[in-house]
């Protein structure tokens, strides 16, 4: 019997090595743990349209939760639940973006939309998820105090020079809650593993809270393993030591 029923893995940074692949060792590992019926998800701030590759490669049928919580899926096909930005805090957070001169992008149903690439009409699109990006010292966290006042937005990172901000109260651990509630799996019987503060929530709730080698500071503070880097199979030694008992 396995301590563990459910592995839930970020991608950037946490599956995918710096090359965005999946290496043989995580894959090796991730399909064992599929033939021993223990599901394999992930949990991204990516949308479906850029997941989809990955889940194909791995042959996946399991759960996703996408777009940081935004989005929670039963199987790569069949959408469980949806949690959407209001289109008035769309507008507001571009404002705010082109205020402060910054780059900016949003996951919508529809797909990303970027600063270069953005809609005329607000109001006909699904938003899930809007991000800043800048590299101007001192910016970000002026950005993060004004939105952290709103109470409205949960507000995350998937690198340290962005901030993504979702519907207050959705997560990458509120959409694995779901998938738990669908599997009949506890949280205790999770292993989550991630490199950013997207996941600093996951990580917490999870029964085993796994950061990367190369996760910011925070997150491997709040982990209860720290396992090697995303170019160094991490995943996969996290697989074979906490589900098959076998270590290096």
């Amino acid at each position: 019997m396995f301590p563990y029923k459910l592995i839930a893995l970020d991608m950037d940074g946490t599956l995918l090595n710096e090359e965005k692949k999946i290496s043989p060792e995580n894959r090796k590992w991730i399909h064992r743990a599929i033939e021993h019926g223990i599901p394999v998800m992930f949990a991204t701030g990516r949308g479906v349209q850029s997941v989809a590759p990955y889940v194909e490669e791995l042959s996946l049928l399991s759960p996703m939760v996408s777009v940081n919580g935004g989005e929670v899926w039963e199987s790569p096909d069949i959408l469980l639940s949806r949690h959407e930005m209001q289109k008035d805090w769309i507008r507001e957070l571009q404002s705010i973006a082109i205020e402060h001169d910054t780059w900016y992008w949003a996951y919508a149903v529809e797909g990303l939309f970027n600063k270069e690439r953005w809609v005329e009409d607000v109001d006909s699109i699904q938003w899930l998820k809007f991000g800043f990006y800048t590299e101007e010292s001192g910016l970000l966290p002026k950005i993060q105090k004004l939105l952290a006042t709103d109470g409205r937005y949960e507000l995350t990172n998937s690198h340290l020079c962005n901030i993504e901000i979702n519907p207050k109260g959705v997560s990458k651990a509120s959409g694995i809650q779901e998938v738990c509630s669908l599997l009949d799996v506890r949280m205790d019987q999770v292993i989550a593993m991630g490199d950013s503060l997207n996941d600093l929530k996951m990580i917490r709730s999870a029964g085993l809270g796994v950061a990367m080698g190369n996760a910011q500071d925070g997150v491997k503070a709040a982990a209860d393993v720290i396992t090697s880097s995303n170019d160094e199979d991490g995943v996969a030694l996290i697989i074979k030591e906490y589900i098959f008992g076998e270590k290096g």
